[in-house]
């Protein structure tokens, strides 16, 4: 599962700036929409982040079980 969660947390970085970029863009434009979406993207790549972090743990136990 580690190759996934490396996948999950790097497309969760990805989202996380995308969203930090939206949400300037919207501020400095005056649209909330964007400012919305990039609110949104930024809280999807931290749920990534978190659930590759899960997964990590659940290998680690799995791991401490095997030995």
């Amino acid at each position: 599962m580690g190759n996934q969660a490396d996948k999950q947390r790097v497309e969760g970085v990805a989202d996380k700036a995308t969203g930090s970029v939206k949400e300037a863009v919207g501020k400095a434009t005056g649209n909330e929409q964007a400012q919305a979406e990039g609110k949104v993207d930024q809280a999807k790549g931290a749920v990534k982040e978190g659930v590759a972090d899960a997964k990590d743990k659940v290998d680690e136990m799995v791991d401490k079980v095997k030995r």
